[in-house]
């Protein structure tokens, strides 16, 4: 059983930010598009990633050590079950389920039960292979860029479909023979020795990847799978005012399936690099604007910049506090997918003289007298 906490370098108790956090340090480390990038652990750190993010599949994994849900089949236990009140007690030496069994790898015991209920003659639906794994990765953008919206071409080292069979593992013209090693059937059937005494286990055959047939002649460049690995090149077009940690999903471009099936998503999260000027709160944009105080009291406009490139003028009102952000509406980041603007919010820094003439000092005299 793979170890997901180990994997990401995590505590088992580690919170959903700190999970995050090391994933994104990670994957970034060993993405295969960097110098030093590994495919292999990078594809670990997804699989990890998927599961402790979910809470549903976190849950799973710490009580059984797998994903899935266990018992998904809806099976039920004890004399109302549709096993007729089996007793599970004389395995294990009368201990029945309340043994440990920490020491199974939680994925074969799912698959062992599935097939001890196909022996009762309960036939479960079992997982099979079906397409290729889904892939992701992070895209790095500017504010500006998030403003505005653009489209980027990203290059992904993954597995794609064999050019030179087209996905079938061999050549269609040259024929097929039914699988020796499992008869046609696609599944092999394995005898095991468990806690709970022997078992047969069905497994996908590993020969002929479950199709049942091999080909004539296979494939010599991608050895029968169909796939081998190659570099995806897509544009992905990124709207405005998308959000910082947003996912893109593009539908049909991660990795390809054996023997022509279907292939898996990509999903691109965004990073927003920091802004010199700007710093982004949901849709609202806040500056730092400093301010003379003799520009307050005359009642002088405020110059600000804007994300679009541009410069506004403007009041301070009357009895404002400057302690509190001047909100300027519709000045903001677009609302995704959506009409409209958030706000541009200017933090007052108050910039006192250096020093007054005695002229000045007089006048303020005068002003604090009215």
């Amino acid at each position: 059983m793979k170890d997901y906490y180990k994997i990401l370098g995590v505590a088992k108790a580690a919170s959903d930010e700190e999970i995050k956090k090391a994933y994104r340090k990670l994957a970034h480390k060993y993405h295969p598009d960097k110098t030093g990038g590994d495919e292999e652990k990078f594809k670990e750190i997804n699989e990890a990633y998927q599961v402790l993010s979910d809470k549903n599949k976190r849950s799973n994994y710490d009580r059984f050590g797998t994903a899935e849900p266990f018992g998904a089949q809806g099976a039920q236990w004890g004399p109302g079950g549709p096993f007729g009140g089996f007793d599970f007690s004389g395995f294990g030496g009368g201990q029945g389920f309340n043994q440990d069994f920490s020491f199974y790898d939680a994925g074969d015991m799912s698959e062992l039960f599935e097939n001890f209920f196909e022996e009762l003659g309960v036939k479960p639906r079992r997982r099979t292979y079906e397409r290729g794994s889904d892939i992701e990765i992070l895209q790095e953008i500017t504010l500006e860029e998030a403003f505005r919206g653009a489209a980027r071409d990203i290059k992904v080292k993954t597995f794609v479909t064999c050019p030179d069979c087209k996905g079938k593992g061999g050549d269609p013209s040259a024929g097929s023979k039914t699988c020796e090693a499992c008869g046609g059937r696609g599944e092999i059937r394995e005898k095991r020795q468990t806690f709970f005494g022997s078992f047969s286990q069905i497994k996908s055959c590993g020969r002929c990847r479950g199709s049942g047939k091999i080909p004539n002649k296979v494939c010599e460049k991608c050895k029968g799978s169909g796939r081998v690995n190659g570099e995806r090149k897509i544009q992905v077009d990124i709207l405005p005012g998308v959000q910082d940690s947003q996912i893109i999903k593009v539908k049909g471009v991660g990795e390809a399936g054996e023997l022509g099936t279907p292939t898996g998503d990509l999903y691109v999260r965004i990073k927003t690099l920091p802004h010199s000027i700007f710093e982004r709160r949901g849709d609202d944009l806040v500056v730092k604007k400093e301010i003379k105080v003799t520009d307050l009291l005359l009642g002088k406009k405020i110059e600000v910049p804007t994300i679009s490139g541009g410069k506004m003028d403007f009041e301070i009102p009357a009895h404002f506090n400057l302690k509190e952000d001047l909100r300027i509406n519709g000045e903001g980041m677009p609302h995704f997918g959506s009409f409209g603007r958030g706000d541009l919010l200017v933090s007052f820094i108050i910039k006192a003289p250096e020093k007054l003439s005695t002229k000045a000092k007089k006048l303020l005299e005068e002003l604090g007298e009215e």
